[in-house]
């Protein structure tokens, strides 16, 4: 079976892999460079109102994305297409960085997200505080919706405007059934979504407090029951990265994850989910940890208080080793560390207002995993991630939160 190629490459016309930097030999042609077909059917049109014609925007968000070649340059067959009016990004005397972003859909634009992982029904209670031991206390108002980490994630990939599979296991109940319809709205591919007839679907009990902050209790149902013990992974052999989290059986993650290793695709993994180390097995055949700070701590039994601490704690994991670890902040932001590499940091995008901070993880690990498997930079996928982060902590619950893609753009060219 062929094997997919890294998403930092690009493939020639024979198919073979090659690198980014290479590839810019192999790229579109731009405005100022013209070929003999463009010049040819200038000279047939030359009589025609200008208006009729359209300078090729090669750095706009507005160009369609290319499949195989390098992100910010579109085919050349988008040369004569008008974009509407209606996505024109607002004027600014200053460059924007994000120019490299297609707007458009990017059903073309590299291979898929897969997200392998829960899915649950997330019943929220909104509370003013947690209850201490022994007290009962009142909720100002309950409501149910579709959540889990895996089906945070994936959704945020469709809405993000990336073709995404999610990879999970639903009971056969009516919970089921609202992730299912969640996941659909979400332009999320279901041809992987099982329905078990053994086991209830997830649920979680979030407990909202007034400051937007939240404490959550996972029921596993049929994430945690009920797996195959061989896995049906061409979807994987496919896809340009893979993304994990923690509440789905080890064992799952294990296999997945080894055979993307064996196929050449990077996995992300979200260090978030049930509270137990994670095996040396799994960390081995991963690329990138993303825990926030508790998790970081809880995994390296070290302190995560200041940045000295939390440098300390990515060496442990490092010797572990996970070469990529990104630290999720919160407030103060994130952090990718490479090993042998100076730490890239990303303060928050603030929003105006926190109304729930459910999923701004989830939405994070998300967006950068579409901005790394569509070419662009570390710093670059930081910077989306936290433009998403910023919009998702603005809306109440998880899947519901989840921004598109234009709501982003449009954010990091004001920011």
């Amino acid at each position: 079976m062929p094997i997919h190629p890294h998403p930092y490459q690009t493939k020639t016309s024979s198919g073979d892999a090659m690198t980014q930097s290479q590839s810019q030999q192999h790229r579109p042609i731009l405005e100022e460079e013209e070929d003999d077909d463009e010049k040819e059917l200038k000279a047939k049109e030359k009589h025609k109102p200008p208006s009729h014609l359209k300078t090729m925007g090669a750095l706009s968000t507005l160009s369609s994305p290319t499949s195989w070649n390098h992100p910010i340059f579109p085919k050349k067959s988008t040369i004569n297409k008008i974009p509407s009016p209606h996505f024109a990004p607002p004027i600014s005397r200053k460059p924007n960085p994000f120019s490299c972003f297609s707007l458009a859909s990017s059903s073309d634009n590299g291979p898929p997200l897969v997200v392998v992982g829960s899915a649950n029904a997330d019943i929220y209670v909104e509370i003013e505080r947690l209850p201490k031991e022994g007290e009962t206390v009142s909720a100002k108002n309950g409501q149910t919706l579709a959540g889990g980490k895996g089906a945070n994630q994936a959704v945020c990939g469709g809405k993000l405007a990336h073709p995404t599979y999610f990879v999970g296991q639903v009971g056969k109940d009516a919970h089921g059934k609202l992730i299912t319809e969640a996941l659909e709205g979400g332009g999320v591919f279901l041809d992987h979504l099982t329905t078990v007839a053994d086991a209830p679907t997830g649920h979680a009990v979030v407990m909202l407090q007034s400051d937007g902050q939240n404490s959550i209790i996972i029921v596993g149902g049929a994430n945690m029951a009920c797996w195959p013990q061989s896995l049906d992974l061409g979807v994987v052999e496919n896809a340009g990265i893979v993304l994990l989290q923690r509440e789905i059986p080890d064992s799952v993650n294990i296999q997945v994850a080894k055979a993307a290793r064996k196929f050449r695709v990077p996995v992300i993994l979200d260090a978030g989910g049930v509270d137990a180390p994670i095996p040396p097995e799994l960390l081995k055949v991963i690329d990138i940890l993303s825990p926030n700070e508790t998790e970081l701590a809880r995994l390296t039994n070290m302190p995560t208080e200041s940045f000295e601490q939390i440098s300390q704690a990515v060496g442990k994991c490092h010797e572990m080793g996970v070469k990529q670890v990104l630290v999720k902040l919160g407030s103060k932001g994130s952090v990718l560390f490479i090993e042998g590499e100076e730490p890239i940091r990303q303060p928050i995008i603030s929003a105006p207002k926190v109304i729930d901070t459910t999923g701004a993880g989830d939405t994070f690990t998300a967006a950068f995993a579409v901005a790394l498997v569509e070419g662009k930079s570390k710093k670059e996928c930081l910077e989306f991630a936290a433009a998403a982060a910023s919009l998702c902590v603005q809306v109440k619950g998880a899947i519901p939160s989840m921004p598109d893609r234009k709501s982003v753009l449009n954010l990091l060219q004001v920011v």
